[in-house]
């Protein structure tokens, strides 16, 4: 009976002991890196640039239509929404056959902010034609404008030349080029808004009826297979040459990421550039977290400050502002280092507040930083004042005695001088 027992508790125990390490096991898991099917891809943080996973991220690739957010931000960046485009006949004509559109007629007027809409949810080519003229004054003009935002970026891989993605051997970027052209383009609030719309409706005009179109990006519409709730905005492209492509941003867990993906391909009826971005965004979010590195206020160094006074000389040093990056769940904080830079010569007065220096983290190649301030005033020591003052006085009085004292002595000489002529 005993024995039996024993085994019992033994048995007992394997189960309690199995439960603890696979528990354990799930909680520190860190996800394996994605394998895509997709030519070229992109994760990286939005507020750092810190790139989470990259696979060909530098190869030259067909961006589709992914080109017409640069259209995009560059509309609403010379013109206002509320602005009326009259359509042109070069505007309906100039897109090839095959290529999607909304239809527009010559003669047509709609607001800028239709056309956008038209532009980034439908992906309409006639109205990434009909900005750029609008804009640039010709289609031309405006493709050189693009190219000079791409130089002023600093990206050296792409190069436009057209304003919607029309295949072209010239017409081309990379997967990092454009996680960056997105970046840029999603510091502009009415840019996320548009790109960020499941659908559009847009009212009839004095050429056409109202027209409706859901977004062509499937992750941002819901109710269907691919729909993922965390993303934000984004832009499909598609040509035979460039495959499936997706730049879009997500937000979830205080993280806003950024996603390329690029020559994606179709399979079991599900694009890649849906199914892998999802991927790629759990990837992220799986095995990467905000870690606060210093809280605005935290006690960072002491210093004792020269020419102040005993009560004040002593001078805790903080931080400005709040330091918070973007670190692998795995981090550890024994992993971290800091550089504290003070300005030379500190000497009082000071105020509380003022600027001392600032302090450096670096991590995984990333910089963080901020400024070092006085957490109270530091009164400028009068005592120097006073040594001085009275050192003046000694030496003005010695002065004037020794005078007197001269004076006193040509005088008795004189008079006994004096006594014996």
């Amino acid at each position: 009976m005993k024995q039996k027992w024993n085994f019992k508790k033994l048995v007992i125990v394997f189960f309690i002991l199995m439960w603890i390490i696979l528990n354990f096991s799930y909680v520190f898991a860190t996800s394996e890196e994605p394998n895509l099917i997709s030519q070229a891809a992109i994760l990286m943080d939005n507020k750092t640039g810190k790139i989470l996973y990259a696979k060909n991220q530098d190869e030259k690739m067909y961006p589709a239509s992914t080109t017409k957010i640069m259209t995009a931000i560059l509309t609403l960046e010379n013109c206002h929404l509320d602005d009326l485009v009259t359509i042109s006949y070069d505007v309906v004509m100039s897109i090839p056959d095959g290529y999607s559109s909304a239809s527009l007629q010559v003669g047509e007027q709609l607001t800028v902010e239709q056309l956008l809409q038209l532009l980034l949810v439908h992906s309409a080519n006639d109205s990434a034609n009909a900005l750029a003229e609008y804009i640039g004054g010709s289609i031309e003009s405006f493709i050189s404008m693009m190219n000079t935002k791409v130089h002023e970026l600093g990206l050296s891989n792409t190069h436009f030349t057209n304003a919607f993605g029309m295949h072209d051997e010239n017409h081309y970027t990379t997967a990092s080029d454009l996680a960056m052209i997105m970046k840029y383009c999603i510091e502009n609030e009415d840019f996320r808004k548009i790109a960020g719309k499941a659908s559009c409706a847009i009212p009839a005009t004095n050429k056409y009826g109202t027209r409706s179109y859901v977004s062509t990006n499937e992750l941002i519409v819901p109710n269907t297979k691919n729909y993922y709730p965390f993303l934000t905005c984004g832009k499909t492209g598609y040509t035979t040459q460039a495959g499936d492509c997706l730049v879009s941003c997500s937000y979830k867990d205080d993280l806003e990421l950024i996603c390329v993906i690029l020559g994606g391909k179709t399979v079991n009826n599900t694009s890649t550039r849906f199914s892998e971005t999802k991927t790629l965004y759990e990837y992220g979010y799986d095995n990467y977290s905000i870690k606060t590195l210093l809280n605005q206020n935290d006690f960072v160094t002491t210093l004792e400050v020269k020419n102040a006074t005993k009560d004040t000389k002593t001078l805790e040093v903080l931080a400005n502002t709040s330091l918070e990056a973007l670190v692998e769940n795995s981090f550890s904080e024994n992993d971290l280092n800091s550089e504290i830079n003070l300005k030379e010569n500190l000497k009082a007065p000071i105020e509380e507040g003022d600027i001392l220096g600032n302090i450096t983290y670096m991590l995984d190649g990333v910089e963080y930083k901020t400024d070092l301030i006085a957490s109270h005033s530091v009164k400028k020591s009068e005592l120097l004042n006073y040594v001085l003052k009275f050192g003046l006085g000694i030496f003005l009085f010695i002065a004037i005695y020794s005078i007197f004292f001269r004076r006193k002595t040509k005088r008795r000489r004189k008079k006994v001088k004096n006594k014996y002529l």
